[in-house]
């Protein structure tokens, strides 16, 4: 069922969705005045998660509008955050013995968030990404090898960039958001989605967690807060795989709307 998805995803969605994110990046670079540097991102964050209601923003596109406004390395910083979303799913769905379906969750990740716009990504070497989605005949060890060397590039280069990390947090919160409103289908559960924003909700915790040293120097108050409800957040994916009934998205926008409360003193 997964690589079937993963079929219909190739064909159907995803140059449709390659191309709602990289325009996103490209209208936010057109619209900023001055391009930002590491010491001194660009960001408009009176972005708030998308709701059902938003016109066209939800899913997909709910999720591609989380990059609107950001330039230079926040933009980079999110892009890499949203594909170690991609490879933390993959980390959870590898620890249920399920190696296949965690390398195709890299590779939908990679042509999903990374070809789209593969010069955003600071100087990450994809190459080590790659090898991680490249074999669908793994292990269970040799998968969790590959992803653990995947996961600690990704961070490198990430941390080698100079953002606010806030922003970074708020913003895949945001995409975890928009891409849950396609999990609860009239008729079906979406298990492809679900494992998406599982992934994304997960990137959003690594990130608080990366930027812990400097947020609590700012306030510890919100940082502690912020980790409450973002650990609240995550557990709003109660497994790897989609359950019959997944938390109903009001749940999942309700949380998103706590923690954006509690990174209010950074944003």
């Amino acid at each position: 069922m997964i690589a079937w998805k993963l079929r219909t995803w190739r064909t159907a969605s995803a140059a449709a969705v390659v191309g709602a994110v990289a325009a996103c990046g490209d209208a936010a670079n057109q619209a900023s005045d001055t391009p930002a540097t590491p010491s001194s991102p660009t960001i408009d964050d009176a972005a708030t998660p998308a709701t059902a209601g938003d016109g066209g923003e939800s899913g997909e596109a709910g999720a591609a509008s989380a990059y609107a406004g950001l330039s230079g390395a926040q933009l980079s910083a999110l892009r890499l955050a949203h594909l170690e979303g991609f490879v933390l799913a993959a980390a959870a769905v590898n620890e249920q013995n399920m190696p296949t379906e965690a390398a195709i969750l890299i590779q939908q990740g990679l042509l999903e968030v990374y070809d789209g716009a593969p010069t955003e990504f600071g100087d990450l070497n994809v190459n080590t990404v790659r090898s991680a989605g490249e074999n669908t005949s793994l292990t269970r060890a040799q998968m969790e090898e590959r992803i653990r060397a995947a996961r600690s590039e990704i961070d490198r280069a990430a941390g080698a960039l100079n953002v606010d990390g806030a922003i970074v947090v708020a913003r895949m919160v945001d995409i975890a958001t928009g891409l849950y409103q396609q999990v609860n289908q009239a008729d079906y559960v979406d298990p492809m989605e679900y494992q998406h924003s599982m992934g994304a909700a997960l990137a959003a915790r690594a990130a608080l967690v990366a930027h812990r040293d400097i947020l609590r120097r700012k306030d510890a108050g919100a940082f502690n807060e912020a980790q409450e409800a973002l650990n609240r957040f995550v557990e709003l994916w109660p497994q790897a795989t989609a359950p019959e009934r997944p938390t109903p998205y009001r749940d999942v926008l309700a949380q998103s709307s706590r923690i954006r409360l509690a990174l209010s003193p950074y944003l």
